[in-house]
């Protein structure tokens, strides 16, 4: 049986899934349809940054994010000035590194959907008077719907893997930052191989779960007749 502490960083890790995958879905579909549509020199700069969390060690972004959100860092004297006090070693301290550390599994799928669409759906839209935005949210976002979900899939699953970014922000704090992934390394820390293996198979079947439902529901290219 799992114990208290095990649902607890359970419960927890699907609280921060949560959380940073809603929140990317609010900041990665406009970077995603930008990165989509335009032709600025800009693109390639911006692509590589937000793919930049694919190649770069985990511990290196949590580092230099710990260093922005600390007493002394940018985002530091922001959350300072608002009154909200420093986020390293708080829950919401995750959440804002978990945005950046799973940006690409959100924005590159959404940015492959929108790039199937194409322009003639969107010209066909301007002709009948619909603003940008209305296009966007009643053409582009319908059609560009499974690339929605399979990103939101993606980045939900790959913030509950999460392991390095959220020990070097949240530290090891039980009911706080104590995530699944930090739970795990615990009980092998205290030789607790039972308890390591019950919560590992727990998340050894969430993510077989998860593709299962990814490759399921992923749409199949209809054969020419």
């Amino acid at each position: 049986m799992l114990t208290e502490s095990d649902l607890q960083a359970l419960w927890l890790t699907v609280r921060l899934a949560a959380v940073v995958t809603i929140g990317l879905l609010l900041i990665g579909a406009p970077i995603a349809w930008w990165l989509a549509r335009t032709k600025s020199w800009w693109k390639g700069p911006i692509g590589a940054v937000v793919a930049l969390p694919l190649v770069l060690p985990p511990s290196v972004l949590g580092f230099y994010l710990l260093l922005a959100m600390g007493p002394n860092g940018p985002v530091g004297h922001l959350t300072q000035a608002l009154g909200v006090g420093p986020l390293p070693f708080t829950f919401w301290g995750l959440a804002f590194g978990s945005v950046f550390y799973s940006m690409p599994f959100m924005v590159q799928p959404l940015q492959t959907a929108f790039e199937a669409v194409g322009d003639r759906p969107l010209e066909v839209a301007a002709t009948l008077r619909a603003s940008p935005l209305d296009a966007f949210f009643t053409v582009a976002v319908p059609l560009a719907a499974p690339g929605f979900l399979t990103a939101s899939i993606l980045t939900f699953a790959h913030t509950v893997g999460e392991f390095g970014v959220v020990l070097m922000i949240g530290g090891n704090l039980p009911g706080v930052t104590r995530v699944a992934s930090v739970q795990i390394y615990d009980h092998v820390e205290a030789l607790e191989y039972m308890q390591a293996h019950r919560l590992a198979a727990v998340m050894l079947v969430f993510s077989f779960v998860v593709l299962l439902a990814l490759y399921a529901w992923r749409p199949h290219p209809k054969k020419g007749g």
